[in-house]
């Protein structure tokens, strides 16, 4: 398991890698923003659901390490 990160992608196909750990909110407005501990705000195609499945994977993979 690759550290403390998710992949998520933008609308342009690109991908992006985001630590799980700093996710504070995820909303759709209608689209996808996940608003990190940082402050930084990151658009992405994923849906909310999408982000905490892998948010969810990527804990559950942690405590069955």
């Amino acid at each position: 398991m690759e550290s403390d990160i998710i992949k998520v992608y933008r609308f342009d196909g690109s991908e992006l890698v985001i630590n799980a750990d700093l996710i504070e909110t995820i909303e759709a407005t209608p689209d996808t923003v996940i608003t990190l501990a940082t402050g930084r705000k990151v658009v992405v195609s994923d849906s909310v659901e999408t982000i905490i499945k892998k948010v969810m994977d990527y804990k559950q993979a942690i405590f069955h390490a």
